[in-house]
């Protein structure tokens, strides 16, 4: 039974942050990290102490994970950035907030004996010769261990302490993973062999000037030695002990929401049952599992139900007849033309998320240009006279100063500018939009007209224009960032810009309906345009839905982009460990790649016509790389096995660290189901004859660190996984078994009272009920056998 972990966290803002900066200021922004590996970094907020980000990950984490950091730095231009605090959650305070936490927390002291991480390999045994006792240590390697010195290694050696005895291991210089391969052996009086007593190994790095730095330490009852005489294994080191301190909010705090999800993912045949009664609800009129399911789906929860539902039909191949039933639904069940799919209804969300896991490629397509362009010029732009700042505008004139009326005109002209680009693009970009999505378009478009709205003759073209526009271009205008049109969030100009662009957008979505009803006369102005685009876009609509069914050959599939799809593109610098050794800023070429679930491909510019390909399912690595293999930051390596079984290993240098967690995690999605991943790597690079990270001579030795190639980055590109997707429709319908038991009862009361009512398999409540039973059976049965396997290798080794 595989474990499936996965953490989401929000960064919303932060508060009375203390003054780094001479000018009384900080330009603060947060590192991320999961048991001291960066996952994320926010972008930084200038001259703020009250910053808000309202930054949002998802990360799967299939090996689990110890701790959760947040690190406030203050952005330098000149000089090392500061650091302002920290806050540190550990996976048992996130697990036990059964909704999430959601609270201000206050910032402590960054405390380095706390900064700990790694493991080590140790054997111990409990000696007994004649009337002598004495307890044997082995320090056998350690990996991981946390960088203490410039060059971004340490110099570490180990200690063995017990009571007053203790022994140490030889300094090896300059590594983080270690090989000592030594025996320590400490003497023990009879009466020290107390079960209360603990065996302690410390690791330490050695410093010829100054004070040791602690790199972590473990303790071992001698309980267990008593039990077990000899101990094995690899163990994670610890801090010396909690000394964090909460400074009463001198440092500030942080708003933060963190949710974990932790499941036991069964395997596939324990989840055909409920998979088959989902299909169900889609091919037979008869069935209604998923309107059972909607019943039982709390308004929280409905987003990621509805975002599961979506991978579960789109790897069944039948995500068109599963939203089609879902907005017949909606349809048929609304009297208001003017609330139809208004509602945070499962119908809304689930088109809402289909949209996002096919579209998005087709979405960056057509908005990029233009949201590039309204990053790159950072106009000053205000309609509202009450917002209207004049000391914020550039001269617009040599007249002298600007009046309100110049910038209200500037800020028209430039408004339509964008918005006639807008509309331009979205309106000529039929053949860009996926074919599902324009075929689910065509049957809520059919579902619309079927249902006569009298008096609501645009009713058919609003149904899909507010999915197209309201709940998809519009919002990605307002937050580029959150729908990774662009890096960094928008200041407070730009932001503003794109503010009102979404409000017109949204204004073209209604077909302009409602234009001069509303609080804000102040976008008269930009009303003629949004009239005039009305007939463009229903002409648009009209050609979106203009397509055969037959199209869309809906097959099971395992990823939502498609093989010939560019999934991520870029500039990136290239290095190949083959070949002479140059000089580490001229080892780097600057190239541009392509990703697609095919293969992974460069050239020199994105328009060069000859390029380098490396198949996909040759991947058996993607990790990163140390800062001392190169004294470079943001590099990763991309290793492969060619047909021979030899390996090839690729470095690349990305930007920043956020860069190079995106990279990491589309090389991972696109490689997740290749069959020859490899168990450990190594974090450094073969250089002068030895590895950088481990010290070892041999090019081929086995990686001394543990691959991390399951840990990817949630976002809309996420692979198709239908044993967790239905994992997650399980504990929803867990949750509420209670109504579904409520409504199995009242049809069987109904059958009795009329029997000819009740055929066999009609109760889908019954049937729900069963498999409901049957899973969370086969959970209990698996959680005992993993109990009774834990117990038998704590009792041999």
């Amino acid at each position: 039974m595989a474990r499936n972990t996965s953490l989401y966290f929000r960064i919303v803002e932060g508060r009375n942050l203390p003054a780094k900066d001479v000018s009384g200021t900080s330009d603060p922004y947060c590192i991320v990290k999961v048991d001291n590996e960066v996952v994320a970094r926010t972008a930084t907020v200038w001259k703020n102490l009250n910053p808000f980000w309202g930054e949002e990950y998802t990360l799967h984490l299939p090996m689990g994970f110890h701790s959760l950091s947040f690190h406030v730095m203050d952005e330098d231009t000149i000089g090392h950035d500061d650091v302002i605090g920290k806050i540190t959650l550990s996976k048992d305070t996130i697990g036990s907030q059964a909704k999430g936490l959601d609270s201000w927390l206050n910032l402590t002291r960054v405390d380095p004996d706390e900064e700990v991480q790694g493991e080590i390999h140790l054997s111990l045994a409990l000696l007994k010769d004649a009337e002598k006792f004495s307890l044997r240590c082995q320090v056998i390697e350690a990996r991981d261990l946390a960088p203490r010195d410039i060059s971004g290694t340490s110099d570490p050696f180990a200690r063995v302490l017990f009571n007053n005895h203790s022994a140490e291991t030889s300094i090896i210089k300059k590594t983080r993973f270690p090989h000592w391969g030594e025996t320590l052996e400490l003497e023990l009086d009879p009466e020290e062999l107390r079960e209360d007593n603990a065996v302690t190994v410390e690791v330490w790095d050695w410093d010829m000037v100054g004070k040791n730095d602690f790199l972590g330490k473990v303790e071992i009852p001698f309980a267990c030695l008593h039990k077990t005489p000899l101990l094995e294994g690899w163990f994670r080191l610890l801090p010396l002990g909690n000394n964090e301190v909460d400074a009463g909010g001198k440092l500030g705090a942080l708003r933060l929401k963190v949710r974990l999800v932790e499941d036991r993912i069964l395997p596939s045949m324990y989840y055909q049952p409920l998979i088959d009664l989902l299909v169900e609800s889609v091919i037979s009129p008869d069935s209604s599992a998923l309107t059972m399911l909607e019943d039982v789906t709390t308004v929280e929860s409905r987003q990621d139900v509805a975002m599961t539902l979506v991978k579960i039909y789109l790897g069944q191949g039948l995500v068109v007849p599963f939203l089609d039933y879902l907005n017949t639904r909606e349809v048929n069940h609304t009297t208001d033309p003017n609330t139809l799919f208004r509602s945070n209804s499962l119908a809304s969300k689930a088109m809402e998320q289909f949209m996002k896991a096919v579209g998005m490629l087709y979405l960056h397509e057509v908005l990029k240009p233009i949201i590039n362009r309204i990053f790159d010029e950072k106009k000053y732009i205000e309609l509202d006279p009450c917002k209207i700042d004049l000391n914020r505008t550039r001269r617009i004139s040599f007249k002298g100063a600007v009046s309100e009326a110049e910038v209200r005109d500037s800020s028209v002209e430039m408004l339509q500018s964008y918005l006639t680009s807008i509309i331009e693009s979205i309106v000529g970009s039929v053949d860009q939009c996926p074919p599902v999505m324009r075929v689910a378009f065509k049957q809520l478009h059919k579902r619309v007209e079927d249902n006569v709205f009298v008096g609501f003759v645009d009713v058919k073209y609003l149904a899909i224009s507010g999915f197209f526009f309201l709940r998809f271009f519009a919002p990605a205008i307002l937050t580029p960032k959150l729908f990774q049109l662009r890096d960094q969030h928008a200041d407070t100009r730009t932001s503003r810009t794109l503010l009102l662009l979404a409000k017109a957008l949204q204004s073209v979505g209604n077909l302009g309906l409602q234009l001069g009803h509303g609080k804000e006369q102040w976008m008269a102005p930009l009303h003629p345009i949004i009239l005039r685009s009305v007939a463009s876009v229903k002409d648009f609509l009209d050609k979106l839905i203009d397509i055969d069914h037959d199209v869309v050959s809906e097959v099971p599939q395992r990823a939502v982009f498609m093989p010939s799809v560019t999934v991520k593109e870029g500039y990136l610098n290239k290095h190949k460990a083959e070949g002479p050794q140059l000089l580490s800023r001229f080892a780097f070429k600057k190239r541009y790649f392509w990703l697609t679930s095919e293969t992974l491909s460069y050239a020199k510019t994105s328009d060069w016509q000859v390029r380098s390909s490396i198949p996909i399912q040759c991947v058996c690595a993607v990790e990163r790389v140390d800062e001392n293999a190169f004294q470079q930051q943001n590099v990763m390596q991309v290793i492969t096995q060619d047909n021979d079984g030899q390996l090839h290993t690729m470095y690349i240098q990305c930007k920043n660290v956020n860069e190079l967690n995106q990279w990491l995690s589309a090389i991972r999605k696109v490689s997740i189901y290749n069959e020859r991943m490899l168990p450990s790597f190594h974090p450094g690079a073969h250089r002068s004859g030895k590895w950088t990270c481990c010290l070892q001579a041999d090019r081929a030795v086995t990686g001394c660190s543990r691959t991390h190639s399951a840990v990817t980055l949630g976002d809309w590109s996420d692979p198709l996984d239908p044993d967790v997707e239905t994992q997650t429709i399980y504990k929803q319908l867990l949750q509420g078994r209670d109504k579904l038991r409520s409504v199995s009862v009242n049809i069987l009361h109904g059958a009795e009272c009329n029997a000819q009512l009740m055929k066999p398999g009609q109760s889908v409540a019954a049937r729900l009920l069963a498999v409901i039973e049957d899973l969370e059976q086969a959970h209990t049965t698996f959680q005992r056998r993993e109990k009774e396997d834990a117990t038998s290798v704590i009792l041999n080794p």
